[in-house]
């Protein structure tokens, strides 16, 4: 058992959001369905959700970062987490819960971190335009 586990408060949708995002994530399962609360695993890591009422919203200050491999999978995620709920810019999208992800392909971070400024600073540039991250651009970005 990991010693950090996030705990999500729903307004009364806990079960619901769990059979929601167990349904996305490969390697996920309900682990305790009780009439308060709800633990599941998503992908290894588990997570607690509450049915804690109106009181907390969820916001930005706190998301969940998916690494994805491929565009298939951003395109994936994408969809599925984002169905119902809200797309913003930069790859970041809020789900019909109202919990925040960003769906970020890992090619992203050796992009931006390359030695050379100008081609950094194309690919920042190219992120900010974007909603879904698209890799095939932001390689031509690098590209110049």
């Amino acid at each position: 058992m990991k010693k950090i586990t996030p705990f999500l408060w729903f307004d009364g949708k806990a079960e619901e959001a769990m059979n929601f995002y167990t349904s996305i994530f490969k390697n996920s399962k309900a682990l305790n369905v009780s009439s308060h609360s709800v633990t599941f695993e998503l992908d290894g890591q588990e997570f607690i959700g509450l049915n804690g009422g109106p009181q907390f919203p969820f916001t930005e200050a706190v998301s969940f970062f998916i690494r994805c491999e491929t565009q298939e999978e951003v395109d994936d995620f994408w969809e599925k987490l984002s169905e119902g709920g809200k797309k913003s810019l930069c790859g970041w999208l809020k789900d019909k819960f109202g919990v925040s992800w960003q769906v970020v392909p890992i090619v992203l971070f050796e992009l931006l971190n390359d030695p050379d400024p100008n081609k950094s600073e194309n690919v920042m540039n190219a992120l900010l335009t974007m909603q879904k991250l698209d890799i095939e651009a932001l390689k031509r970005a690098h590209q110049g």
